[in-house]
């Protein structure tokens, strides 16, 4: 790149940030998939901050917001729907006694609500956590007794996985909670059987649950038996 090709981008650079920054939590960045929410409806939440934030306008029309979202007024529409059916967003109405007029704002306390509920329940959980190792003598695992009812089920794959979860993996394992509607003791004793067979990924897993669901493993228990006469038949 030429110098002065150089000088024109940190123009650009320079002209974007006088343009202004917003605040933003960054755990909600990172915890939105936990939340069950879309990149459409994260976008939407970062949309209507920026229109707080930066224009004072609280309440854009459907049509700001497509445009700036590059979104069908139909996907707005129904993003809106949904972050007020879960109670993350709301329509405030205020009144201005200066001008008598009255209006409508969107309050977003709702999703900062309930973000602040998970980061709190993740800290108890922590807590929790270290208090059963240090019982265990540092057994190290996630599957002493009980810890499958009691635990976060995200944060014991983080744990066995040795590292984060990517958002493609956390949404793998929102997959198998609302689409393949797997119960969670199921996915946790995939999770174990992977772990001791020495494969744990995420395909692997994956390959177990659908394995258990064409040969009717439905529970835990029908899985432990699966497991123990798939074992057995090997041993023969």
């Amino acid at each position: 790149m030429s110098n002065e090709a150089w000088r024109a981008f940190a123009k650009g650079i320079t002209l974007g940030m006088e343009v202004g920054t917003i605040h933003f939590p960054y755990a909600l960045l990172r915890y939105y998939r936990r939340m069950k929410l879309s990149d459409t409806e994260m976008m939407l939440i970062l949309q209507l901050t920026g229109f707080q934030q930066m224009e004072q306008n609280a309440f854009p029309t459907i049509d700001e917001l497509q445009d700036r979202m590059g979104a069908s007024p139909d996907t707005v529409i129904k993003a809106i729907q949904k972050l007020m059916r879960e109670k993350y967003l709301s329509i405030d109405e205020e009144f201005d006694p200066q001008t008598g007029i009255q209006y409508e704002r969107y309050n977003l306390s709702g999703i900062y609500e309930k973000l602040g509920q998970l980061l709190s329940d993740d800290v108890k959980e922590e807590r929790k956590q270290e208090q059963r190792s240090g019982k265990s003598q540092g057994s190290g695992t996630a599957f002493a007794a009980g810890d499958s009812e009691e635990s976060n089920l995200f944060i014991i794959f983080e744990r066995e996985f040795g590292r984060p979860l990517s958002p493609m993996e956390c949404e793998t394992i929102s997959g198998w909670l609302d689409q393949d509607q797997y119960p969670e003791e199921l996915i946790l004793l995939a999770l174990k059987e992977a772990v001791f067979a020495g494969k744990v990924h995420f395909r692997y897993i994956d390959r177990i649950l659908l394995e258990w669901m064409r040969n009717r493993v439905r529970t835990a228990e029908d899985a432990r038996a699966y497991a123990q006469k798939f074992r057995g038949t090997r041993g023969n």
